[in-house]
């Protein structure tokens, strides 16, 4: 392994980021990670510090990158990150924003860690929907008003942000990252998994009712009638906070639904963690990939990331991420809600394996782009100009 070579000089720069962070199941805990690991690669800054948002009561073995923690719900945590990051070596600070991490009414405690901070802030946003209640905008406002950039991740975001009178100037356009891996067809590796002579379609992620699986299970039958060597893979736990609420109430419900229609032979649950070697090659794996969510403002969704990045023919209900991400023929959209459009766009990819091909190299060409490396890289130029404004 190559050891990392940090430059010095008191000009020499710290980032902190304020996130969840592994092992917290999270999509954010594991984009800020990748993202992290690829800065340091770049060897730009010195080693970062996090400071990490736990839930009430969570306990984590962090790795020591995580300096400094904050409970979700105390919003005097919020105050003494603030003063603890005001008296670090850190000189920007990137903090990973979805409503739900952070405490009180619409997330609004990270306020009080923005308010008292007297360093550069970027803020990179994951939600944006078109009619916030004014709660929710409050909370937005402050954010946006107390960040030097923002940074979202479609196109389609900066006129959201716009329509929120976010100043346009403050806003930058950075794709969700995804590994840098080599384009392969699926026959290679459904041998090492024990999947040869299976069609597979694969939906990954941890699991919520907003996932919509019901409605691809519900359009297996049709699919499975044309072609019965159908196997599709439900990858992912249930998403934790789920489980606290609910339970495995909803997975059940989709086990029942597989039984009912007596799809046992041609779904199987993987209900566990899965590294991110082995998702890689279960993705590989993965003749269609099918991200059947039911929320139209869905404005960022890695596991859709990593199947362009895997280059697999795409099949997905057009909410804003993938509207834009599968335009230009880089895949199909079907129906929300829609058992029938979902198996019409499987049948129709099944029956063409050219345009499947077609799908698959233009998915994976357009992911060339956003590879970690790339997305590090723009975030760098970012951080660096703030820094020398």
């Amino acid at each position: 392994m190559m050891k990392k070579h940090f430059p010095f000089g008191a000009d020499v720069k710290r980032i902190a980021y304020v996130s969840t962070y592994p092992p917290r199941e999270c999509g954010i805990a594991n984009f800020t990670k990748d993202l992290i690991d690829a800065i340091d690669r770049l060897h730009e800054f010195r080693p970062p510090r996090v400071i990490a948002i736990n839930e009430e009561g969570a306990i984590y073995g962090y790795d020591r990158r995580v300096r400094f923690q904050i409970e979700r719900d105390s919003i005097d945590d919020y105050v003494q990150a603030a003063r603890y990051v005001d008296l670090s070596r850190v000189n920007l600070i990137n903090l990973q924003h979805e409503f739900g991490l952070f405490g009180g009414e619409w997330g609004e405690y990270i306020n009080s860690f923005l308010e008292d901070l007297q360093k550069p802030v970027v803020t990179t946003l994951y939600t944006i929907v078109p009619n916030f209640g004014s709660t929710a905008q409050t909370v937005l406002e402050s954010i946006a008003h107390h960040s030097a950039s923002i940074v979202v991740m479609t196109r389609t975001a900066v006129q959201l942000l716009k329509d929120h009178h976010i100043q346009r100037e403050k806003i930058n356009v950075i794709p969700h990252g995804c590994p840098d891996v080599p384009f392969v067809t699926s026959e290679r590796p459904k041998t090492s998994l024990g999947l040869r002579d299976r069609i597979v379609l694969s939906t990954f992620g941890l699991i919520n009712r907003g996932k919509g699986i019901e409605y691809a299970i519900r359009a297996l039958p049709s699919i499975v009638e044309k072609e019965p060597r159908i196997l599709y893979l439900i990858i992912g736990e249930t998403h934790p906070e789920v489980r606290k609420i609910r339970g495995e109430r909803y997975r059940r419900r989709l086990m029942r639904l597989v039984d009912e229609l007596k799809l046992g032979k041609h779904v199987r649950f993987h209900n566990r963690f899965v590294s991110k070697r082995q998702l890689i090659r279960y993705l590989q794996a993965t003749d269609i990939y099918i991200t059947p969510y039911i929320d139209r403002n869905q404005m960022s969704s890695g596991t859709l990331t990593y199947a362009l990045g895997t280059g697999k023919a795409i099949i997905s209900t057009p909410y804003l991420h993938a509207e834009e991400a599968l335009a230009k023929k880089r895949g199909l959209l079907s129906k929300f809600r829609n058992p029938i459009s979902i198996a019409d766009c499987v049948n129709r990819l099944l029956e063409d394996p050219q345009l499947r091909l077609s799908f698959e190299k233009k998915a994976y060409a357009y992911s060339r782009n956003f590879t970690w490396l790339k997305v590090a890289e723009r975030y760098v130029k970012l951080f660096n100009h703030l820094l020398e404004v």
